[in-house]
């Protein structure tokens, strides 16, 4: 049986329903699909016309997405279809608390909180864990908010300085004989990094901290050797150290310090044959008290729609080698 459900708008929610519609009203297009309803804008009042459990869906899935509208989030197909999955699966309340939490604040007066469930429970789990190794693939907020999070343990004071290391690996290109010094010579490797610093602190904040020492970005072999005490240390793109590089770095934690390792397992440059050290080291380590593992998923991707799809689409092809793999002749 078809029903109606009527949501009365505000003046100031009038703006949030014109962006949740969006080009040529795209996104609500979108929300009738992935729902089951038909949606129409009369008056001051927005029309859901459905089946009883499509409507509720429906409802929730439109209130959440306008509370993010309200939040200055950006709301696309992506998220859309998210938000939807997650109502459906009861998940509602979990959403809205992820919204409430803010992580950081860039530079620019931007709050950072959490897109997913999946990016909530990582942020939890490094707030519960001295470390925490996170994987997943490209897009989810890996080491977006991992960098949120050492910013701002350094400005509450929880750590005397940040320390962003990842391994110098050619992801299948040869670069040949970089010109300049060793700096110059690593810093394509490390840009990721310092983009995500310069968005929390401002470029000449950050070049400051550097000149300081406070903030340090180096390639994984310089970590050899040192103890890092006092410190919030993310090592990036592990999924291409080797087991002895894993095992240096993880050996050099100090005292009071947070570590996180962050990667994508399925994206290894490591010669073949080389297992990846960061696989092994979540082998190892899995039920040791004071370490956390978080692995993310495509659903907390939250980079243009097509990223989702192509990780998707190669997570089918994985699944379908290996269930091909597992079934061996009589």
């Amino acid at each position: 049986m078809t029903e109606n459900r009527e949501l009365s708008l505000s003046s100031d929610t009038m703006d949030a329903y014109v962006s949740l519609f969006g080009l040529n009203d795209q996104n609500m297009a979108l929300v009738e699909q992935e729902c089951g309803v038909s949606v129409s804008l009369r008056d001051s009042k927005l029309i859901i016309q459905g089946e009883p459990d499509r409507l509720e869906i429906a409802e929730q899935s439109i209130r959440l997405l306008l509370n993010m509208i309200h939040r200055n989030e950006y709301v696309d197909r992506v998220r859309i279809r998210y938000v939807i999955s997650m109502v459906r699966e009861g998940r509602a309340d979990q959403i809205e608390e992820s919204l409430r939490n803010v992580i950081a604040i860039t530079h620019r007066g931007k709050q950072i909180t959490c897109k997913t469930i999946g990016q909530q429970e990582y942020v939890q789990t490094i707030r519960k864990n001295m470390l925490t190794f996170a994987v997943g693939p490209a897009g989810t907020g890996k080491t977006y908010l991992a960098m949120a999070l050492a910013v701002m343990a350094l400005k509450n004071k929880e750590a005397e300085r940040i320390i962003l290391t990842r391994p110098a690996v050619e992801a299948g290109e040869k670069l040949g004989f970089l010109p300049g010094d060793l700096t110059q010579k690593v810093d394509p490797y490390l840009r990721p990094l310092y983009d995500a610093m310069y968005d929390f602190m401002g470029a000449d904040a950050y070049t400051r901290l550097l000149e300081r020492g406070i903030v340090e970005v180096a390639p994984l072999a310089y970590m050899r050797g040192r103890t890092l005490s006092d410190a919030f240390i993310i090592l990036d793109e592990a999924q291409n150290t080797t087991s002895e590089q894993m095992k240096m770095f993880l050996t050099r934690m100090g005292f009071h310090s947070r570590v996180i390792v962050t990667g994508d397992i399925t994206q290894t440059d490591l010669p073949p044959g080389k297992k990846s050290g960061l696989a092994e080291a979540i082998e190892l380590l899995r039920n040791i008290p004071g370490i956390g593992i978080v692995e993310m998923t495509g659903k907390d991707i939250v980079r243009h729609e097509l990223v989702q799809r192509i990780v998707e689409a190669y997570e089918n092809k994985t699944r379908r080698e290996q269930g091909t793999e597992s079934v061996s002749p009589g």
